[in-house]
């Protein structure tokens, strides 16, 4: 399952991989007084130009997405009232009608919590299970089966603000962001889309440990394992969850070499482009970056002792896991931000399908 953002990088959907892809995300439309819309015109040119790949590929499920980091102001006003998601639903059936598509992400980052300094209230726990009801029943009224999925994080106190076992009654998938685990701003360096848990005593003695300690927040480390397995103990079913890869990295600077970087102080958010396609032809074991494994979080990272830069990122070796686990644990799937990041040849999106190929013989 692919979300795409057509912005980023070069458009030409003739080129993308749809053979080795079940669903692509379109992204994304925004809530505009209370609709669902573009903010611009070029946004709907792409869109239906990827469409039109559907008839080489009819079993493609193209999907639109709503919200994102940036995106995501207008949910909270929309969602407070019956009236507001009546125009919002209608828009929707609208929008998915005209284009043809086969369903919908709600990617509202977040409910009941700021995001990127978008507006909230506590009650968005409700009203998000409203929407999601609302939006459910509009679907099916049209008599074909579409997609309804939505985008989670992949912490605990994200879950704390929305209504997990009702969500789930209306939605086929959520979308677990198992990426973005770390941030620019946190004190220490660690993995940012790391599949395998990783506990306090697996830190300890580091600078991680001593800043999770002071913080108090006991639900760090953060993982894929750690937050699948939280929600499936929540009641939700595996085959509704949908594990998530970043085809990007993140990175610190002024890094200690202390344990070639990893769980280590550090100056401040790297500012390089990040990627996999670049890190890959740039840093992965180049120009002064040397490539490391931690056995414990399934996860790679780059470490420049001359320039003290640590990247955490995804990579082949990492996604081959990710996906291996998605099948044993019985989840319906991998998603990944975002398909213009990768590679070219032997890429992420390859690595994927060939773990995937391999499990089924």
């Amino acid at each position: 399952m692919a979300y795409y953002y057509a912005p980023r990088g070069n458009f030409n959907p003739e080129s993308l991989p749809f053979d080795k892809l079940t669903h692509i995300i379109y992204s994304f439309t925004e809530v505009v007084d209370n609709e669902m819309q573009f903010k611009d015109d070029s946004s709907a040119i792409k869109l239906k130009m990827l469409i039109q790949q559907k008839k080489k590929h009819p079993e493609l499920k193209v999907m639109i997405a709503c919200g994102g980091w940036g995106g995501s102001e207008g949910f909270s006003e929309m969602a407070r009232s019956e009236e507001n998601r009546e125009k919002f639903v209608a828009s929707v059936s609208r929008f998915i009608s005209d284009y043809r598509l086969d369903g919908l992400d709600i990617d509202w980052e977040y409910p009941g919590m700021e995001g990127n300094g978008n507006p909230n209230i506590p009650e968005d726990k409700e009203n998000f299970t409203y929407l999601m009801r609302d939006l459910r029943y509009a679907l099916d009224k049209t008599g074909k089966d579409l997609i309804l999925t939505f985008a989670v994080a992949g912490w605990e106190e994200f879950f704390n603000h929305i209504e997990l076992d009702k969500v789930m009654q209306y939605a086929n998938y959520m979308n677990i962001m198992s990426y973005d685990l770390a941030g620019g701003h946190d004190p220490y360096t660690s993995h940012h889309t790391n599949l395998g848990l990783v506990t306090m005593n697996d830190i300890k003695g580091t600078h991680a440990e001593k800043m999770i300690l002071e913080e108090g927040d006991l639900t760090k480390p953060f993982s894929a394992e750690k937050i699948i397995t939280y929600c499936i103990g929540k009641g939700v079913s595996p085959s509704q969850i949908v594990i998530g890869a970043a085809f990007y990295g993140k990175g610190w600077k002024g890094v200690s070499p202390m344990s070639n970087g990893l769980y280590q102080p550090n100056n401040g958010q790297w500012r390089g482009q990040g990627s996999y396609a670049v890190l890959r032809e740039k840093y992965e074991d180049k120009n002064g970056y040397v490539r490391y494994w931690d056995s414990v979080a399934k996860a790679p990272y780059l470490y420049n002792a001359t320039d003290s830069i640590f990247i955490s990122y995804e990579d082949t070796t990492s996604i081959r896991l990710k996906t291996r686990y998605a099948a044993e644990t019985g989840l319906a799937g991998i998603m990944f931000w975002q398909l213009g990041s990768d590679a070219i040849e032997n890429g992420l999106v390859d690595a994927i399908y060939s773990e995937k190929m391999s499990l089924k013989k």
